[in-house]
């Protein structure tokens, strides 16, 4: 007999406190694994900017939530991982991420949504599976109204770190840095959707489409815009 596929649950529950470390999943939750900063919402309101960051993938989605001040001052509000089952059957699985991304928008009203440009990979299954995650995560905070920017792995290394090459281990103990945890957030998809919330409040969008003068951005950043107006004058 055919193997049948599991049927993924849509349900996630977002945290609903102000500053939150916690998984939250369409199959399972589990204990949080950092702490939170000790920064109030109510000092920064009015003031901050509060990013979105999504690390999409359909097995693992990381959801991260930061408020960013002028000053660069960076507190956590929320993150956590939306998981599905990797035998459930597609649609129900983007239906879960979908759903899980809509619910971390309505929670936290985030002002601007940060996503992780994708490229290919050597393992197609996995980058079509990235692609789709991501074009959902666009596609919600589109349908929300939110500014929208992707950046690449280089962009946010680079912005978080310093450095364009860095590890998987060095961007998590800097995020924890930056937040004022005790831990890193993981798993790692947590860690990186912070990344690119923290990068993102820090370059002010600068990475967005047509945005900001070329002073505010990192080399990578400064590449990567040049290749694509490059792209841009070869499709005309």
């Amino acid at each position: 007999m055919p193997r049948r596929r599991r049927r993924c649950s849509a349900s996630s529950t977002p945290s609903r406190t102000a500053t939150t470390c916690r998984t939250c999943s369409a199959t399972s939750t589990s204990r949080p694994t950092c702490r939170p900063s000790s920064t109030p919402r109510t000092d920064i309101a009015g003031q901050a900017l509060r990013v979105l960051g999504i690390d999409p993938g359909l097995t693992r989605c990381g959801v991260g939530v930061v408020d960013v001040l002028p000053d660069r001052r960076v507190s956590l509000v929320y993150v956590g991982v939306i998981r599905t089952p990797p035998d459930a059957e597609l649609p129900a699985r983007l239906l879960a991420v979908s759903e899980g991304i809509a619910a971390a928008i309505a929670e936290h009203r985030p002002d601007a949504v940060a996503v992780e440009r994708v490229f290919a990979q050597h393992n197609l299954r996995t980058v079509m599976g990235t692609a789709q995650a991501s074009g959902i995560a666009v596609a919600k905070a589109a349908e929300a109204g939110l500014q929208v920017a992707l950046h690449t792995p280089s962009e946010v290394k680079a912005a978080i770190t310093g450095y364009g090459s860095a590890d998987k281990a060095q961007v998590g103990a800097m995020v924890a840095r930056v937040l004022g945890l005790a831990e890193i957030p993981k798993p790692a998809d947590a860690a990186d959707a912070l990344a690119l919330a923290i990068c993102h409040g820090w370059r002010g969008g600068a990475t967005a489409p047509d945005a900001g003068a070329a002073g505010g951005l990192t080399p990578a950043q400064r590449a990567w815009r040049d290749a694509e107006k490059s792209a841009g004058k070869r499709r005309l």
